[in-house]
């Protein structure tokens, strides 16, 4: 079964934590908290008005440390936050943008993101890194396996590709976020499961 992650806003969206209560009931494995430029206090606040039901399904990307004090489930490391923070003991991440990095980080982390796997959808002028040989051959050679995730530009129809190409789950972003309202999510992941099964 495919794993499918939601990234968030690097702003704090509207009801955001409405917003991820809801993608966890629908379906969503796991919500990256991305906010590169928060201050602490605010990614504090944004987890607290989380149910605690929801924190071993987070994963933080900053203010690691937050991930010990709350017990969330997963820290990501990037190139801000390259070391797991004392004390965690739970999922480990990382951004990766080539196959030698993927390699590399194969033994240290839980799962990776290879990116871009698309033209992005959230970052204008940010293009697919990869061609389709490339990221066959990396699959047939056991580069990209179930613990790599494709993200940058992967939208609910594109899922079925994702799966051929050998990764094991996809990062959502654009997509989530375009629309938020209570009958657009529903719509997304409605399409989410639907592509999912493909």
């Amino acid at each position: 079964m495919m794993r499918l992650v939601v990234i968030t806003r690097e702003d704090f969206a509207p009801d955001e934590a409405e917003t991820i209560r809801r993608l966890l009931d629908g379906g969503i494995d796991r919500i990256h908290l991305r906010k590169p430029s928060a201050p602490e206090p605010e990614l504090r606040r944004l987890i607290e008005s989380l149910p605690a039901a929801c924190y071993p399904q987070l994963s933080l990307h900053d203010h690691l440390s937050l991930a010990v004090e709350y017990g969330l489930g997963g820290v990501h490391l990037n190139g801000r936050n390259p070391e797991v923070p004392a004390g965690f003991n739970g999922v480990v991440s990382r951004s990766c943008h080539t196959f030698g990095e993927l390699a590399e980080c194969a033994r240290t982390t839980d799962y990776r993101f290879l990116s871009p796997i698309f033209d992005s959808i959230s970052k204008s002028g940010y293009r697919a890194a990869f061609s389709e040989a490339d990221l066959r051959n990396a699959a047939a050679r056991g580069i990209i396996d179930a613990r790599t995730y494709a993200l940058g530009g992967v939208r609910p129809e594109l899922l079925p590709q994702v799966r051929t190409w050998g990764f094991g789950g996809a990062a959502l972003l654009g997509c989530i976020w375009r629309d938020t309202s209570v009958a657009g999510l529903r719509r997304t992941l409605a399409e989410i499961e639907r592509y999912k099964k493909e």
